[in-house]
């Protein structure tokens, strides 16, 4: 599952701007490790790992879906 802006925005409690620049930055690290990204949005599992959340969080994603 991909994450967007207003995913990051909604966890994190970012801007807008904010919440593309995280993603910016996570697919950089994505294109070095060798993995095809999309431009606007993050895997969620690379997300989690990277911003060391729970499923707290993770379930907060989902109710606003």
């Amino acid at each position: 599952m991909l994450l967007n802006a207003s995913d990051i925005m909604n966890i994190l409690g970012v801007s807008k701007s904010s919440a593309y620049r995280i993603i910016d930055d996570l697919n950089k690290k994505l294109d070095k490790l060798g993995y095809c990204t999309v431009r606007g949005k993050i895997s969620k599992k690379f997300f989690y790992e990277n911003y060391y959340l729970t499923r707290k969080e993770d379930n907060y994603v989902s109710l606003q879906r």
